[in-house]
């Protein structure tokens, strides 16, 4: 091999390299590429009634619809009460939204039941109801989960509402939910709900252990909707690797229930 021809083998052999190495980052680009992009939505709607105390599932409905949601938790809901003049509340949004619809049975309440909902564009499994730590004579918690089956792959969805004026019980409920969803690496899982905990509180350094907890480029403050002045709404998600977050935020609705919504927009990964 004449030593003139060396320089241009060399190129060859770079190259080569290069485009070797191409495809070795398209790879890895396919292996996490996107499945889906999901729009995950908390709403606490205090049993259909809005902020100016009247029930108006329609107008819930309506926020819900407008926001565009391939998966929804629902917090307060009531099923066939007295005070709600006996509607199944979780279904009759199911049905004004389209969505398949799953209720979690909290405490009977009035004649029926109360508790919390989810909501889906895909189909899911039935619910399982998680109860929390707490006594059963201070209105015991529930954490509600379903699977969700998005184009073939596994999503573990979960609502859950802590106690609103008992620390220790939110902090032991937080440990509990840290137990049941945060340590199987193998399924991607979102929790959401209505935490009654501001981000600062040690419900949410407990829940930080095991979850992505995103807060948004400005303080996502939900509750009380037509002044809000703190967070008490929150969408998390593990693994990291499996989520890639776009962005979050709290939709101005100040009428509609006495919590604001809080919607995530998040892409699905390989």
């Amino acid at each position: 091999m004449h030593s003139r021809n060396l320089p241009k083998l060399v190129r060859r052999v770079l190259l080569l390299m290069m485009v070797a190495c191409h495809f070795a980052v398209a790879e890895f680009a396919l292996s996490q590429e996107t499945l889906r992009e999901l729009r995950v939505l908390s709403y606490n709607i205090q049993h259909g009634a809005g902020a100016d105390g009247i029930v108006d599932l329609e107008r819930q409905a309506t926020v819900i619809q407008r926001l565009k949601p391939d998966l929804v938790a629902l917090q307060e809901v009531d099923d066939r009460t007295q005070r709600t003049k006996n509607v199944d509340q979780a279904t009759e949004l199911g049905r004004l939204t389209g969505l398949h619809v799953r209720f979690a049975h909290q405490l009977d309440f009035e004649g029926g039941r109360y508790g919390q909902a989810i909501l889906s564009r895909f189909p899911c499994s039935d619910l399982t109801v998680h109860w929390l730590p707490g006594r059963p004579d201070r209105e015991r918690r529930i954490a509600g989960s379903v699977t969700v089956d998005i184009d073939g792959e596994k999503l573990t969805f979960v609502t859950t509402h802590l106690h609103h004026n008992n620390t220790p019980f939110r902090e032991e409920q937080a440990e509990e939910l840290s137990r049941l969803f945060g340590k199987d690496l193998n399924t991607p899982v979102i929790v959401t709900g209505d935490l009654n905990a501001t981000p600062d509180s040690r419900v949410l350094e407990i829940l930080k252990e095991h979850f992505e907890v995103p807060m948004g480029s400005q303080e996502l403050l939900t509750y009380p909707a037509r002044k809000p002045e703190r967070q008490l709404d929150y969408i998390l998600f593990r693994p990291r690797s499996r989520f890639s977050l776009v962005s979050i935020e709290v939709p101005s609705e100040p009428e509609a229930s006495d919590h604001r919504p809080v919607l995530a927009v998040m892409r699905l990964l390989k």
